[in-house]
């Protein structure tokens, strides 16, 4: 019997929801999602892999040959709201205790060094105000009220890609330019056309439009190339129904069923709507001067050299499989390159010509790892699912059970973590795409405590693009240094 009455089921029509798959969604609210099954941390030699010089150079020298009659594209997440960034600029404002004044005060005077300090100064100016006179009286209620609100700034409601990240000579860059300066320096066709995609929040795409429009023309002349830039907004399908504290559905002032976004998870639909060979995908924030950003052209490069061969590999392989019943030693053969080079664990000793086609059939990602000294982020390891299947995967703290003991050991032999720095390939050997949504494990969101104009609600993101939406993927991890990730996740950071 449906949870859903008339009144709620036209509703579901409306937004564009299908109710089975709402109400398959609304049962883990009962259910929970399990934990993973941890099998054993990746580490180098055992599910990472560590290029070697030689490798690396040969890698690199090979780039432009392997991507020459590649599309290229370069995939960023970018709805993030920068109000998380700036949590402890507003607990300056609503607190007035001795310790929090002196904290303000200490960040106020660290002011000036910061890229947003000259449209700060300009805003302030506008109003009959000096930043440094206010910074000299120890005025950090002012000045943070500027950068945060409409009064000035108005950064704690604006998206992370819009802010002023970074200071050069000619100027100041928001993170979003520099995504374009590194798109120039990896992503470059052969024709020289950089193909770009941000997923953004619907309120938030003028913002976007106008600072691409303002700034497109000068980075096409500063690299000479020709910037193809599109957007997306995550698809009101994908959100998630909320749940009451006793797991029925949540309901508005309306009485209408209450839908919230369902995480980055989401974003699966936006990235497989994408035409390109190989996908370079990267966080908003995580991002370079130009002083520093050579190791993420290089390693971005050889992710995605590496990638193409493999991918080669693959290709041959499934053509073999496919064309004629293959002799034991030929089969062996490509479940030696599927075991040793792709790290993929079969069901039984000797697989079959059907199960090597299957396990081969499927989208490749090759995920940079860091040596894990304390920072986040999800880690790689290798997991067994419902079924009984292995696979490597990326896994988030939160869905590691570290009340059992063998889980917590084998958390606590965890040597990197994935900064996300993905390299993507979704297009089949015949010129076709795998259907993203086939490759999704649905058994690994997460469900979290929330409110709504002041009452608890229970809410629902869907598995993380890079943990359970990618669970069933092809996935090689790949060391990089740490001096590719360099997330700004607080106002510090810049």
């Amino acid at each position: 019997m449906s949870i859903f009455s008339p009144q709620d089921l036209a509703f579901l029509r409306q937004r564009g929801s299908d109710e089975s798959a709402v109400e398959r969604q609304f049962q883990y609210f009962t259910t929970g999602f399990a934990f993973a099954d941890l099998q054993c941390a990746a580490t180098v030699g055992n599910g990472i892999v560590r290029l070697s010089e030689a490798e690396s150079a040969q890698l690199l020298a090979d780039y432009d040959r392997l991507t020459a009659d590649k599309s290229l594209l370069k995939f960023v997440p970018a709805s993030g709201a920068a109000s998380r960034m700036f949590k402890q600029q507003y607990g300056y404002l609503e607190n007035d205790d001795e310790a929090t004044r002196a904290a303000a005060i200490q960040q106020l005077h660290t002011l000036p060094r910061l890229a947003l300090a000259d449209d700060l100064r300009a805003v302030m100016s506008r109003d009959g105000l000096s930043l440094d006179d206010e910074i000299r009286r120890d005025n950090y209620r002012t000045v943070f009220e500027y950068i945060l609100t409409d009064k000035g700034l108005d950064y704690g409601n604006k998206p992370k890609g819009v802010l002023q990240f970074h200071r050069y000579a000619d100027g100041c860059r928001t993170a979003f330019e520099e995504h374009l300066v590194e798109a120039a320096l990896y992503a470059r066709q052969a024709d020289g056309t950089c193909h770009l995609h941000f997923t953004v929040s619907p309120q938030h795409l003028p913002l976007f439009t106008e600072l691409l429009n303002r700034v497109k023309a000068k980075y096409e002349q500063r690299f000479g190339v020709k910037y193809d830039i599109t957007f997306s907004t995550q698809s009101p399908a994908t959100d998630t129904l909320a749940a009451t504290e006793d797991n029925q559905p949540f309901r508005d002032h309306d009485g209408n069923l209450l839908f919230r976004p369902g995480g980055h998870g989401a974003l699966i639909n936006n990235l497989g709507k994408l035409r390109a060979d190989i996908v370079f995908v990267k966080n908003i924030d995580n991002v370079f001067t130009d002083d520093t950003v050579a190791d993420t052209t290089k390693y971005k490069k050889l992710l995605a050299a590496y990638l193409i061969t493999l991918q080669a590999q693959v290709f041959d392989a499934l053509k073999r499989l496919r064309e004629r019943p293959l002799s034991d030693s030929e089969l062996f053969e490509i479940q030696h390159f599927a075991e040793e080079e792709l790290f993929i664990r079969f069901g039984t000793e000797h697989p079959g010509q059907q199960e090597l086609i299957q396990q081969l059939d499927r989208p490749i990602r090759v995920c940079g790892m860091v040596k894990n000294e304390g920072e986040p982020g999800g880690g790689p390891f290798l997991v067994k699912n419902a079924q009984g299947e292995y696979s490597w995967q990326i896994v988030e703290s939160a869905q590691i059970d570290t009340s059992a003991p063998e889980q917590k050991s084998i958390l606590l032999h965890s040597t990197h973590f994935n900064p996300v720095d993905l390299v993507c390939a979704f297009r089949k050997a015949d010129g076709t795409f795998y259907p993203l949504a086939d490759f999704v494990d649905p058994a690994t969101g997460f469900i979290s405590s929330k409110s709504y104009e002041g009452r608890a609600l229970k809410a629902m993101e869907l598995p993380g693009l890079w943990n359970g939406a990618m669970a069933r993927w092809i996935t090689v991890f790949v060391e990089v240094p740490l001096t590719t990730f360099h997330p700004v996740k607080t106002m510090k950071d810049l």
